[in-house]
């Protein structure tokens, strides 16, 4: 089994906190997740994560101009420089504080960054695609430190010609600052408001000045003569000031404005506020055009793009991630994640979709490839605590602490079935049986095993005898045995479609915490509270092997431990298992940053996966920093909070001891894995973890192969191989360069008489990644038979590899498939049509003209007739004979 898993997506969570940015073309948006960056393509419905991470959650995201350019910074000002379409970490630097504003010049070559009081402009770093330079040694450098501010800045904006840009504050004010000294002009301060300026925008001609405060109000301001200057002093630049010529309110009862963006083309002026709402107005006139609530909580932060058409708003609180367009009144993007802990996983038969259950009661359903929410279902009134797939069918089960087992479809996305208990019970553990006919729950309330029917919802049966809490049930894939493990130190394979429900205790030495089957239903896997995994045989009852995992899984250090994460206690075992799609490797995870693999046969630890390097979370470190020990305690513990100037920010609505749910949010939130899960292919896994679903994957999508690579492997000596036809060495070029666009032109200047020798002779490392790019191909362009040349020959010359090697390639022929059967249906549509048109013409009146155009379209309507004899009427020669005509048809 392969096991180079690498970190492909981020699910489950859509919006931390920060601002978001729409790319320059306006098809994409960018949304801080975290440590992380997630990029939603608006347009094809999909999103991915960009691969690195920050030490702590990112405060504010910047683009440059041309969009390929990234400029994220932490909560510490730790900032990372990232190549968006190569999706490359360039550079790492410090701006020593606390980053509140940020944003790039229109020309590219500035950025300004707002840090604390003060705004720092710094000259943008090349890169190797300018043509005016290389990478330099030193690639951040100061252009000039701006003071003036008397608190933190809050945004900052530039000029269309990049020489003046605007800056707004929590000090009431905002000012006018030239980048570099210009004659003639002083910075301006623009004072009046009441509190603190939330955004301060130029208009499109730079002659007006639009400044918003938190209180609601807006000013517009006006380069004008001072009421003292004299009438014939218009020349002198002393003689004129910005003074306020307009002021309008918005009118929102008890909430203030959060956020703001003016679009200077279209003057459209968007505001978000505290109770969810937010407006649309065009200015300078101030008419309102649309007054809409989003969300129940805060708008954090809106952006528009380049056109104005598309608004999105960002809403921390719950996790929410809107894109609206204001002229039509539709979503382009409603997303929304667990604002809860994540409890359980469960992947589709087929691969393609990942359910996740979390202690808000939502049960979401993710589409792997596009990243997004498909349906959320909201039924439960307690927190989810186990879910599982029928094998066979769309049918998925969910069990709840509100005592209920339900059954939904994922056809119809509805729920067809509820199945509870005669007493009240809080069930935490389920299985189902493979053919879907009958489901099995386990309770920590109860000592008994709860088994229904499916057809009926009817409860079968109760099994007795464990004497603790059952914490674990899973059934054999063949469906023959059910195993449930507990707390009173044993595992029990039972027999339940016998005639006589016996059971099959297994003793071991702790408290068990999951079991899992392996593939082929021979092999039970146990973990235990004290840190052991043990394998156990299913028919001999009887133990195959054992890991000692306490040193892997330990790994963490909470802020409030007394003890290293080498001796906390909590840290020591596994709380979730799953094996592996071919049974040869077991996966698990628990209250740690560690994501453990191990071998099944010989126990050896194959990888370890760290969760999260996030320093915003608990258990993410393992020695805490000394300098942070103050006698109150840790320091980030001490509510810093109590003196803030805002009431809502000293507000604490905690609950004293609350550690999980909306009660505790102010409280730090602690690294987990409570599931686990390999997905049916076997290419990939996921695991829920505090940060969201995190999807790792042998097939990350975008990867450079830099293997069999030298300096004359380029794309210029690329297309040169191809201009000499030497298209199978082309061909395998591009794909180790692995450039999207270059491949598409190696792929279509082969010729399609050479397309079968190409195919034969291509070594097998590449058949999966030509498989995927002839089936996307098939999809985008238009050369259908083109296409499906490619697919046949790859087919024809390697379907027993492809048969023989499934599980490397099933989601790409899976996905061939999905193409060619999209491919059938079109045309069998286009054929019914034609079919209907051709006997419609057929069957008009055609009347016998002489002429060379009513001969022309009497052959093309039947084209029966004698080409020669029609080359021959082409040519000149006129016939008169109706009956000659007539013989034609």
């Amino acid at each position: 089994m392969k096991t180079e898993f690498q970190f492909s997506n981020l699910l489950g969570t859509v919006y931390g906190k920060g601002n978001l940015l729409f790319t320059p073309d306006g098809t994409c948006l960018l949304s801080p997740v975290g440590n992380r960056v997630s990029i939603f393509d608006l347009v094809n419905s999909k999103s991915y994560t960009l691969p690195f991470a920050h030490r702590r959650n990112i405060a504010r995201l910047a683009l440059n101009p041309r969009g390929n350019l990234l400029l994220s910074v932490d909560e510490d000002g730790r900032a990372i420089l990232t190549n968006v379409p190569r999706r490359i970490a360039l550079y790492h630097f410090s701006f020593r504080g606390e980053v509140s504003a940020l944003a790039f010049a229109p020309s590219g070559r500035h950025f300004a960054a707002g840090i604390g009081r003060q705004i720092e402009v710094w000259h943008t770093p090349s890169t190797p695609d300018v043509a005016d330079g290389d990478l330099e040694f030193a690639p951040f450098v100061r252009h000039r430190i701006y003071t003036g501010h008397f608190d933190n800045v809050r945004s900052i904006e530039w000029s269309t010609d990049s020489r003046f840009f605007l800056s707004a504050s929590k000090d009431l004010t905002a000012r006018i600052w030239s980048m570099d000294p210009e004659e003639g002009f002083v910075p301006t301060t623009l004072g009046g408001h009441r509190q603190g300026v939330v955004g301060a925008w130029f208009s499109k001609d730079q002659e007006t000045i639009y400044t918003v405060s938190k209180d609601g109000a807006l000013f517009v301001w006006k380069y004008v003569l001072r009421p003292d200057a004299p009438p014939d002093a218009t020349d002198n630049d002393e003689n004129w000031q910005w003074r306020i010529a307009d002021r309008h309110y918005f009118v929102q009862s008890n909430a203030h404005v959060t956020c703001a963006a003016f679009h200077p083309e279209s003057k459209l002026l968007v505001a978000g506020f505290s109770n969810g709402i937010f407006t649309i107005h065009e200015l300078p006139e101030f008419s309102q055009i649309q007054n809409l609530s989003i969300s129940q909580n805060d708008i954090d932060f809106v952006a528009m793009n380049k056109t104005g058409e598309w608004l999105a708003f960002g809403a921390s609180k719950l996790g929410q991630l809107l894109v609206w367009e204001w002229q039509s009144e539709s979503y382009i993007l409603k997303q929304q994640g667990h604002f809860d802990s994540m409890n359980a996983i469960a992947h589709s038969p087929d691969g393609q979709r990942v359910i996740t259950a979390a202690d808000d009661g939502k049960i979401k359903v993710w589409d792997v490839n596009s990243g997004f929410c498909v349906v959320t279902f909201t039924e439960h009134i307690s927190g989810v605590t186990a879910c599982e797939f029928a094998k066979r069918g769309n049918v998925l089960f969910t069990a709840s602490l509100d005592g209920s087992i339900r059954a939904w479809d994922l056809i119809r996305y509805r729920n067809f079935r509820t199945f509870t208990a005669p007493s009240r019970l809080s069930f935490s553990s389920l299985a189902v049986d493979p053919s879907g006919e009958v489901v099995c729950a386990g309770s920590i309330d109860s000592f008994d095993i709860h088994i229904w029917s499916v057809q009926t919802g009817q409860l079968l049966d109760r099994l007795s005898g464990h004497e603790g809490p059952v914490s674990s049930l899973a059934f054999a894939p063949d469906g023959g045995t059910l195993v449930s493990g507990s707390w009173d130190h044993t595992v029990r394979v039972w027999n339940i479609f016998a005639r006589t429900q016996t059971s099959e205790p297994l003793q071991l030495m702790a408290d068990i915490l999951c079991v899992a089957f392996r593939p082929d239903s021979k092999q039970i896997a146990v973990t235990t509270l004290d840190g052991q995994l043990t394998f156990w045989s299913v028919s001999e009852a009887s133990q195959q092997g054992g890991i000692d995992a306490q040193r892997d899984v330990s790994g963490g250090r909470k802020m409030t431990d007394r003890r290293t994460a080498a001796n906390v206690a909590g840290t020591k075992s596994f709380t979730c298992i799953r094996y592996s799609a071919d049974g040869s490797c077991v996966l698990a995870g628990g209250n740690s940053k560690y994501i453990c693999l191990y071998d099944a046969q010989s126990g050896v630890l194959v990888k370890k996966f760290t969760v999260s390097v996030n320093l915003s979370l608990d258990g993410t470190q393992e020695f805490l920093n000394s300098r942070l020990l103050t006698d109150a305690g840790p320091q980030g513990l001490i509510d810093d909070q109590g003196e803030a100037s805002d009431p809502e920010d000293r507000r604490d609505n905690t609950l004293p001891g609350a550690q999980r749910g909306d009660a505790a949010r102010k409280t730090r939130p602690e690294i987990r894995v409570p599931a686990v899960g390999f997905s049916p292919t076997g290419r990939a896994f996921c695991a829920a973890s505090t940060e969201g679903l995190l999807i790792y994957s042998l097939d990350t999508g975008f990867q450079f192969d830099p293997f069999d690579l030298d300096v004359t492997v380029t794309p210029a000596s690329t297309l040169a191989t191809l201009a000499q036809k030497d298209y199978l060495k082309a061909l395998v070029m591009a794909f180790r360069l692995n450039e999207r666009n270059l491949i598409r032109r190696v792929y279509e200047g082969i010729p399609v008489e050479d397309i079968q020798l190409v195919v034969k002779d291509i070594p097998t490392v590449y058949l999966g990644r030509l498989l995927r790019f002839v089936a996307v191909q098939a999809d985008e362009s238009p050369h259908l038979e083109f296409n499906l040349r490619w697919i046949e020959g790859i087919l024809s010359k390697h379907g027993r590899w492809l048969k023989d090697n499934r599980g490397l390639v099933e989601s790409e022929v899976r996905q061939v498939e999905k193409c060619v059967r999209r491919i059938q249906n079109e045309l069998a549509r286009l054929v019914d049509e034609n079919v209907y048109r051709i006997e419609y013409l057929l069957g008009q009146p055609r009347e016998v003209e002489k002429g060379e155009e009513v001969r022309r379209l009497a052959f093309e309507v039947d084209g029966e007739g004698d080409v020669g004899e029609m080359e021959g009427v082409q040519g000149g020669e006129e016939e008169d004979d109706e009956d000659e005509w007539m013989g034609i048809e």
